[in-house]
């Protein structure tokens, strides 16, 4: 007998949003998953949007302050698709009230504030989730399962690459996301964190990095109201861009491998150029997000002029089989949020993790601010 799981979603931006679809087609692609989650309330401090959002998906609630839901004892599972400045103070709080949680990456600021929410969810015994959706990917899993199988032989070096153009446009609006107080360290929270997780994912522990960052825009104008997504504003007030724009990376694996992380958002003619290309002593892997269901691989002895084949993910790849029944039919982004509330709600119902969860959140944070202090200092940072 299938029963429901109250959910709630704090923050209905464009991310909250597409937590919520995730929700509504969960039982559409996982049946077999013993919960159905019910969409009791969402919360968003912009007046109306919470009630938008409640006349549009049903949530039976729409409140401003996150705080009722903290304290609304329908709900036993939260997403927190909040800017990253709150993420501590709601993850933490979320926590506290036993409630479990699937929260957007970077879960915070700092890795200090993603450890103190790592550290809420351990001391309250509930599951915490966290939005690292490309490895979600069911070329990521296969490459994945490639990789750790010998399929290429020893891994030897990794590049991976996410440049956009979503902060290109010199009219952007001065929002959170280019403040260091609110947003971070800008582009390194925002992509470069996603990296971080891959390259974990794929090759495992990283013992030291060393960095460079940049920031190509420095001023931008503040937007006259609420925004939303990557907005534009003309004619406001104009204000410093305080964190980075660009960051590339040098990374040595515990494993004795090297790889290059690197990640813009200002880079003019990419529209989220997502991927990797993992090499090894007898082979390589390619993916590229923008064909995400085909995964190159060059496998064999010949070493030199050795062939790429193209391997379109199917059945027995990932959770492909939950939306296709046959290899390359498409698979789309939000179908990688589909899969990460599966995670998350799975995680619920046993009891144990499954997906990315805080303690991959710190790990990544702990990367991100070595990467700040190795470009500060101009030199090489261990992890340890």
């Amino acid at each position: 007998m299938v029963s429901t799981l109250g959910v709630a979603v704090v923050g209905f931006g464009w991310m909250g949003r597409v937590h919520t679809q995730a929700y509504v087609r969960l039982p559409h692609h996982f049946p077999q998953l013993p919960v159905r989650p019910e969409l009791v309330a969402v919360a968003d401090e912009v007046p109306g949007r919470a009630a938008e959002a409640a006349g549009q998906y049903g949530f039976a609630t729409a409140v401003r302050d996150w705080r009722e839901i903290a304290a609304d004892p329908r709900v036993r599972a939260v997403s927190i698709a909040a800017p990253n400045f709150l993420h501590r103070e709601i993850g933490v709080a979320m926590a506290e009230a036993g409630k479990h949680i699937w929260i957007e990456k970077p879960v915070g600021l700092t890795a200090e504030d993603a450890r103190a929410v790592a550290g809420a969810v351990a001391e309250a015994g509930v599951q915490g989730t966290v939005g690292f959706n490309y490895r979600n990917a069911p070329a990521v899993a296969a490459a994945r399962k490639l990789i750790a199988s010998g399929g290429i032989g020893t891994v030897t070096h990794v590049r991976i690459r996410l440049f956009s153009d979503y902060a290109a446009h010199p009219e952007g609006a001065l929002t959170w996301r280019y403040e260091r107080e609110r947003g971070g360290g800008g582009v390194l929270g925002d992509l470069a964190s996603h990296g971080v997780d891959l390259a974990r994912f794929l090759l495992g522990e990283i013992e030291s990095l060393t960095a460079d960052t940049a920031v190509f825009i420095p001023e931008r104008a503040r937007p006259s109201g609420a925004t939303a997504g990557h907005s534009r504003a003309t004619g406001g007030e104009p204000g410093p861009v305080e964190n980075e724009d660009y960051v590339n990376c040098l990374l040595r694996f515990v494993s004795g491998a090297r790889g290059v992380l690197e990640a813009c958002r200002v880079s003019v003619g990419e529209q989220n150029t997502y991927g990797f290309e993992v090499h090894g002593t007898e082979g390589a892997l390619f993916w590229d997000f923008r064909r995400m269901g085909e995964l190159g691989v060059s496998r064999g002895t010949a070493y030199q002029d050795q062939p790429v084949s193209t391997l379109y993910v199917g059945p027995g790849h990932g959770e492909y089989g939950a939306f296709q029944p046959g290899a390359a039919n498409s698979m789309g982004y939000d179908d990688l949020k589909v899969i990460e509330a599966y995670h998350f709600l799975r995680s619920v119902v046993e009891g144990a993790p499954y997906g990315a969860t805080v303690d991959d959140a710190v790990h990544s944070a702990a990367a991100l601010d070595a990467m700040s202090r190795s470009a500060q200092r101009r030199a090489w940072v261990d992890l340890g």
